[in-house]
């Protein structure tokens, strides 16, 4: 089966906010495929993120959402790799790979100084999925301040 995976366009939201919402339900999330189209929309419309979705046989199986960050000591814009999702009935066929490894070339494309993403310690599999893809982790402490 023939993957490919392209930057989203604004014709991709229908595909696209399914696979957005089976994910928000992944981390506990009600389903609300409306309103996961609209935020993507507005992210897209506003050039706020840049979307990547993984399509077999056409149909939409995987996405990566990638927000910019910068870096005032590098001087240089940093894409955050937040949010990556394929579906169940197609993981462990290098889906997620393919993902990485295009967020990995746009982010070099765009000129970027680094991509980085932040997992859990438990997600075992993903871990493993990212240091395959040549992702290396370290002992940086990550703090939030939840403001709602």
């Amino acid at each position: 089966m023939h993957t490919t995976v392209a930057h989203v366009q604004p014709a991709d939201l229908d595909a696209l906010a399914p696979l957005f919402d089976a994910y928000r339900q992944f981390y506990g999330q009600s389903s609300d495929v409306p309103a996961a189209r609209d935020w993507l929309r507005t992210r897209l419309r506003f050039g706020e993120s840049r979307v990547l979705l993984a399509r077999r046989n056409r149909e939409a199986v995987g996405f990566a959402q990638l927000y910019p960050m910068f870096s005032s000591v590098r001087m240089a814009r940093i894409w955050i790799l937040n949010d990556l999702f394929v579906l169940p009935a197609t993981r462990r066929q290098g889906i997620a790979r393919q993902l990485l490894d295009a967020a990995a070339e746009f982010a070099r494309e765009d000129g970027a100084a680094a991509i980085q993403l932040e997992t859990t310690r438990d997600n075992v599999a993903a871990r493993a999925t990212y240091r395959a893809a040549g992702w290396h982790e370290d002992a940086t402490q990550w703090y939030s301040l939840a403001l709602k």
